[in-house]
């Protein structure tokens, strides 16, 4: 499944939204799984992320924007304030572009609008849960948004051939996740040694990893733990697999 544009844009604005009000009185807090980071430095990344695919999306740039374009971090009582501007007006750009127009991107199966809106729904929902988790707050994804965030990263973030032979490491056989409540099922696997990891939906196999589908997208963002009778399968995955 692909979510619309619409679902998207939905999506991003209710997690920034929700991001906000997690970080709007915690801003000293420690942040779990950036251990180098308060919540401040939160705002801040994120923020930063919302400037430079804005800035992509609304001059349509075939490269990165300059390091020297990037606006100077906000003083910490205007971090928040900061932030829910840039975030609106990244919903406002996205949300008026053309989702075909190429630009530059970081995947090179897909180079345009569409990438970026699509990816920024991961984004958000994973730094919301970030600092609601800070804030010892309630967090909660649409179970649509959060299986799209699933099948993004599948298809975005696995290693390919190049990725293969650089690490020298295989997956060792078909890796399933399963969504146990929405009865969905998808197989990570590989054609030999050499190859591409690739995902299909469905189960080849009995399940490694399984779990509410927003545990499983938390999980692939390394959020959470989750048990598994495959550690060693589990593990050539992580490997094989990049969240950056």
């Amino acid at each position: 499944m692909t979510l619309s544009t619409d679902a998207c844009l939905t999506a991003i604005a209710e997690h920034s939204t929700g991001f906000a009000a997690a970080v709007r009185d915690n801003l000293d807090a420690r942040v779990e799984h950036c251990p180098d980071w308060d919540v401040a430095d939160l705002v801040e990344h994120l923020t930063e992320v919302h400037w430079f695919w804005r800035t992509i999306a609304a001059e349509r740039l075939d490269a990165p924007p300059e390091g020297t374009r990037r606006p100077a971090r906000a003083d910490r009582p205007e971090l928040v304030a900061t932030f829910e501007r840039g975030a609106a007006e990244l919903v406002d750009v996205l949300g008026r572009a053309d989702q075909d127009a190429p630009v530059w991107t970081w995947f090179p199966g897909r180079r345009d609008i569409g990438f970026i809106t699509r990816h920024q729904v991961q984004e958000a929902a994973v730094h919301h849960w970030d600092a609601a988790n800070a804030a010892g707050a309630a967090w909660a994804v649409r179970p649509e948004v959060a299986a799209d965030a699933i099948e993004e990263f599948l298809t975005c973030s696995l290693a390919d051939a190049d990725d293969i032979a650089r690490l020298g490491r295989t997956l060792a056989g078909p890796l399933v996740l399963t969504a146990t409540d929405l009865d969905r099922s998808w197989t990570v696997s590989q054609a030999d040694p050499t190859a591409a990891l690739t995902w299909t939906p469905g189960a080849d196999g009995p399940a490694a990893v399984s779990g509410t589908v927003a545990d499983l997208m938390l999980w692939i963002y390394g959020r959470v733990a989750l048990p598994t009778d495959q550690p060693e399968r589990v593990a050539a995955f992580r490997s094989l697999a990049s969240t950056d």
